[in-house]
């Protein structure tokens, strides 16, 4: 199998999964078919039999039977239901984590989102009565045949009403098709703006760009509404003129079937049982030309997801990993975003020992944060590679690697939750490991005068918290679980002189338990806790070397940050 096909060959896998398992439900239809017969054989022996001879047992029989069989009707409906809703969330389960981690490996903008929204279309299309609607269509020949025994007008007359609706339903299809699922590839497109711009939602209120962002939503917008429109209006129009015929076709029965009675050629209970199958037959058609929208729709889901799980991305492990003493090694490491010809970094090289503190100074554009992004395996180098203990980062299976790394980047978001969730990555843990995580980035008295402490959710306590706080707080959910890898961002952007001093002892107390530590920063005070400097210019390694020896090749190196010379940043 192709590196990146895994998840593709488990969509694939469940789709062949459900086929089977429609096999149930149909097996299950065909009883629901069956059972549907009794009302109108029932009607037709109580019209033929029960009023000639005048029979109450009979009458009595008849009813008695046509109860049972309802309750048995009743029963496989609802097992049906079962098997569509088992199959739905067998969907969910299988598929949120591969989907979710997919998107987030491709970095698209607005994928996670639009990924999960195509998954939950499959999982209603799965359970709802579209599908339900495959089903009934395949006994429909069965209940054709009943009407030819019946008499063979009436199996003629609703065969070809069939065939008619069918036809419209295939028109249908070919007339909307395009157009819905243009209009379903456009929206997701549309949902991943928003997205974006709901992610920058107080820049956008400040400086007044909603207006302008609304216009262009709309301008925007516009070509998809039109393409919902024009395949809703014709998938509409066809289902109307389908609607139609099958009230003529229910028509056209009793008025054949009225015929054959003055011709002595049916009974009246034939009849009866007749329009009773007529409609039972044709339903099928009608709710398929109703859900012929959710069909195109979960078409197009299920095409999405199979592209976006079929894209190329690295191979990750799926087994655990002894736990690593911290030793650091980048081996030229070169980066080329997608779409993107020059690379963002070049043959970058370095170790970083256990209980080690590197930084690297750099002007902006210098490749800083996506070598931070890279050592954490949250992208894949282009070429070369970075090892913990010998294992690579990006190779290496992510919920394993996770307990033993520690990451703060740039950007702070915190997580729905509690405060004591984000600390503690969303597990469950130990409270006195999420309090002392809290005490050693130094926001653990802030966090008690919260309205609810620890249990405080996130985004309350986003309203309340500085930056500098929330940076905290993140900085804890870094040193949560002692990690033997600690790789900052940035870390002190925010801080004040508190926060920086408490970022500074937790650097220091990292070293002295052996963590090896990646510093992305700039400010004096947090270059003076390096032991080695790397200066990073335009994607590759200008110096490297012990920090005083880096620096007096600098000359003022600090000052030279400062007013936008090379930075210091953290390397892990």
């Amino acid at each position: 199998m192709k590196p990146g096909t895994a998840g593709s060959e488990l969509l694939r896998r469940t789709a062949r999964e459900l086929i089977a398992a429609f096999g149930l439900a149909s097996v299950l239809s065909a009883g629901l078919t069956l059972c549907a017969l009794i009302v109108p054989l029932q009607n037709m022996e109580i019209y033929d039999r029960v009023l000639g001879t005048r029979s109450v047992p009979t009458l009595v029989a008849l009813v008695l039977a046509t109860l049972i069989g309802l309750a048995v009707y009743g029963g496989l409906e609802y097992l049906r239901g079962v098997v569509q809703v088992a199959m739905a969330d067998r969907v969910a389960r299988r598929l949120n984590i591969p989907v979710l981690q997919a998107a987030a490996a491709r970095e698209a903008r607005g994928a996670a989102g639009q990924a999960m929204r195509d998954l939950q279309e499959l999982r209603l299309f799965v359970s709802g009565t579209a599908a339900s609607t495959g089903f009934d269509l395949l006994l429909t020949p069965f209940l054709v045949l009943t009407l030819f025994v019946l008499h063979p007008a009436y199996g003629a007359l609703v065969l070809g009403g069939g065939i008619v609706l069918l036809a419209l339903n295939v028109l249908g299809e070919i007339v909307s098709r395009r157009s819905l699922v243009e209009a379903s590839n456009q929206s997701a497109i549309l949902y991943g703006d928003l997205a974006s711009a709901l992610r920058a939602a107080e820049a956008v209120t400040a400086m007044g760009m909603l207006p302008a962002l609304a216009r262009r939503w709309a301008r925007t917008q516009a070509p998809m509404l039109r393409a919902l429109h024009r395949g809703t209006r014709r998938a509409r129009a066809v289902a109307i003129v389908a609607r139609n015929i099958r009230i003529l076709m229910t028509g056209a029965v009793v008025a054949v079937g009225v015929l054959l009675v003055l011709d002595r050629a049916a009974t009246v209970g034939t009849l009866v049982a007749a329009n009773l199958i007529a409609a039972r037959t044709l339903l099928p058609f009608m709710g398929l030309a109703q859900a012929w929208r959710r069909w195109a729709f979960a078409r197009a889901a299920y095409g999405r997801l199979l592209a976006l799980l079929d894209a190329p991305a690295g191979r990750r492990d799926t087994s655990a990993l002894p736990a690593p003493d911290g030793r650091l090694v980048v081996d030229r490491v070169t980066y080329i975003p997608p779409g993107v010809e020059r690379p963002v970094l070049r043959g970058v090289s370095f170790t970083v020992e256990p209980g080690e503190v590197v930084g690297i100074i750099g002007p902006s554009g210098a490749g800083k944060s996506t070598l931070a992004r890279i050592l954490v395996g949250a992208a894949e180098p282009s070429s070369g590679g970075v090892y913990l203990d010998g294992h690579s980062t990006w190779r290496w299976e992510r919920e394993d690697f996770g307990r033993h790394v520690g990451y703060l980047p740039q950007g702070i978001s915190l997580l729905d939750g509690t405060i004591a969730d984000n600390i503690a990555r969303m597990q469950n843990a130990d409270p006195a490991d999420v309090v002392a995580a809290a005490r050693r980035a130094g926001i653990h008295k802030t966090i008690l005068a919260l309205p609810f402490g620890y249990s405080t959710p996130a985004n309350e306590a986003a309203r309340t918290l500085s930056g500098g706080q929330r940076q905290r707080v993140a900085l804890a959910r870094a040193l949560f679980g002692r990690p033997r890898l600690l790789v900052l961002d940035e870390p002190n952007a925010n801080l004040d002189e508190p926060g920086e001093a408490a970022l500074i002892e937790a650097i220091g107390s990292a070293r002295a338990e052996g963590i090896a530590v990646v510093l992305i920063a700039h400010r004096p005070s947090i270059i003076a806790t390096a032991d080695k400097l790397i200066v990073l210019k335009d994607g590759i390694v200008d110096r490297i070397g012990e920090r005083e020896e880096v620096i007096g090749k600098l000359g003022s190196a600090p000052a030279r940050a400062q007013e936008g010379g090379p930075r210091l940043v953290a390397v892990s």
